[in-house]
């Protein structure tokens, strides 16, 4: 009986912990594509260089993951 409980809290997710994971995997998305914005954009209308768009570009890409992992982590 106590394992088929356990199992079912395993499985199954509060709405906090559901709510947390798709805030979690939104900006994971969002890091990642700004990211990405920043390194392709040829015509964006920040005065940055590119190498400056470039380092900060790889710099959210890498929080990106960085924020997957701990979420993955904490699933």
């Amino acid at each position: 009986m106590l394992s088929r409980r356990q199992s079912q809290e395993d499985t199954q997710k509060s709405p906090i912990k559901r709510f947390l994971f798709v805030l979690g995997m939104l900006f994971f998305m969002l890091y990642l594509a700004l990211g990405l914005t920043l390194i392709f954009w040829k015509t964006i209308p920040l005065n940055i260089t590119y190498n400056g768009r470039l380092a900060f570009g790889i710099l959210l890409i890498a929080y990106a993951f960085f924020r997957f992992i701990r979420l993955w982590q904490n699933r």
